[in-house]
């Protein structure tokens, strides 16, 4: 987040900054925000300031402002306290504010490859996160996951306790078989089965000179329990609640012993039951219908993209649920390019590249970074209700989809109140600067955080939309207020 010292009074305690009392000198908890906010999106410290009780600052200020820096930094390169430092001398300012000296350190999301960021030379206990509740010890599984994300080759890893035998080569023959007729002239069509799950990289050589799965291969071709050999997590869950009397209308899982339980028969299995149930949109085009509408190819992608950038190391595993109103995707692991740049788009870091390739040559997802974009603007196109994107970063870290179905509500023009409302410059930035951290603001959190008046947040949030200076999302109760675009 970017911090401007002209809204320090509109700040309050979050997930991306936090106050701290330096009166007596470098707070010891310092380290363990760095480490969580390192380790998660980021953050902002204030020393020289407390936290009131509704959340705001107030600056408590700081004697020696010189000493105090001169110790942050022998400390941060100080490798036996901090793993690794990410700052330089622009990322720690001094300002005076209400007559008091105050220390801003701006903190940056650390690149996977540099996490986990750690303290007291104690990669297991010395690793914190961040929720909104603060700092969080991490849990060694959090820790394993963190190191596995390292790795430019998480699913490359060649298996050389486990044979060829452990594929089933039904999945294989299908997958050819889609291969050879999703464009003409393959290049690899007419190889050998061996040779060409070499080519995809499925299987490799061992150090014993002879063929063994990969990760990926062995995730996506193999048979269930002998993909658990290797990852004892791994499940794949599919539920259909059509029907709320019942518990589930019809169930798919890995472990019911009547088929594979791979990657590949998954991805197909579940996709047909998604398409019949979802009531897609009926097109046409030079008076032929078309069977595949951009919601089709939507899900494929949200689907393959749940499957492939999971963490099948994690418990609980891939979960689906359909209803009648929305279909919601879990997969265990965070996002690894975090949550803001997935929805901006751009930027793709798939945690399992071998399977992206493997979807790739069937025609299946793509590497743009551009998925979470394109699904938002199809599901704006239809008329949906907006999809929720999430994860949960606490013990077992979890990624959610939730693709809603139901249309939203026609928008009225929003009018402002022929009562005239003083739109002052410092109310608009407050609300202006809460957004920029928050992403949206709703009546509630405005009337808060400006202590006005319900009936005069409402005027003023009214009279911003007519400025164009936001825009309002969602009706009565959900409507929240983004900027304007």
């Amino acid at each position: 987040m970017q911090f401007d010292i002209k809204m320090f009074d509109n700040y309050k305690e979050g997930n991306r900054i936090e106050a701290k009392n330096a009166k007596g000198g470098l707070p010891h908890s310092i380290w363990e925000t760095y480490s969580a906010f390192a380790n998660t999106y980021g953050g902002v410290i204030i020393l020289g300031a407390e936290e009131l009780k509704d959340g705001s600052f107030i600056t408590s200020g700081i004697k020696n402002a010189d000493k105090l820096i001169k110790d942050f930094w022998n400390i941060i390169n100080n490798i036996s306290k901090v793993s690794i430092n990410l700052l330089t001398e622009n990322d720690v300012n001094v300002y005076d504010y209400n007559n008091d000296v105050i220390i801003v350190i701006n903190i940056p999301m650390a690149k996977r490859e540099l996490k986990p960021v750690y303290i007291d030379n104690n990669i297991f206990n010395g690793t914190y996160k961040r929720n909104n509740e603060g700092d969080f010890h991490c849990t060694p599984l959090q820790v394993k996951s963190m190191l596995r994300d390292q790795s430019e080759e998480s699913d490359t890893k060649v298996l050389d306790k486990l044979g060829i035998d452990s594929l089933n080569f039904e999945s294989i023959h299908g997958y050819r078989n889609r291969y050879k007729y999703s464009k003409e002239g393959r290049a690899w069509e007419d190889l050998s089965d061996n040779d060409f799950l070499e080519m995809i990289g499925a299987i490799k050589l061992g150090e014993d000179n002879k063929l063994h799965p990969t990760s990926a291969g062995l995730l996506m071709f193999g048979n269930e329990y002998k993909i658990m050999y290797e990852f004892v997590e791994y499940f794949l869950d599919y539920r259909e609640v059509l029907d709320s009397s019942i518990r589930w209308t019809d169930r798919l899982h890995s472990q019911s012993g009547d088929w594979s339980g791979n990657l590949y028969d998954f991805y197909f299995r579940v996709y047909n039951k998604l398409i019949k149930n979802v009531k897609v949109p009926f097109k046409m085009e030079g008076g032929f219908r078309v069977d595949d509408t951009p919601v089709h190819k939507v899900l494929r992608e949200v689907l393959a993209n749940t499957l492939i950038n999971a963490d099948y190391y994690v418990p609980r595993g891939i979960v689906i649920i359909q209803d009648n109103d929305s279909i919601r995707f879990e997969n265990p692991g965070s996002i690894r390019v975090g949550k803001y740049q997935m929805l901006k788009g751009g930027e793709s870091d798939p945690r399992n590249k071998t399977l992206m390739k493997m979807f790739n040559l069937i025609d299946i997802g793509e590497r743009a970074g551009s998925g979470i974009p394109q699904l938002l603007k199809v599901w704006n196109d239809e008329g949906f209700e907006e999809p929720v994107i999430d994860e949960r970063l606490d013990d077992v870290e979890r990624t959610f989809i939730t693709l809603s179905f139901k249309k939203k509500a026609d928008k009225k023009p929003i009018k402002a109140d022929k009562k005239p409302i003083k739109a002052d410059k410092e109310r608009v930035e407050s609300i202006l600067e809460y957004i920029n951290q928050n992403e949206t603001i709703t009546n509630k959190e405005a009337r808060e955080l400006l202590n006005l008046a319900d009936s005069t947040t409402k005027r003023l949030l009214a009279q911003m939309v007519l400025d164009g200076l936001i825009e309002a999302i969602g009706e009565n109760k959900n409507r929240k207020y983004i900027l304007k675009k």
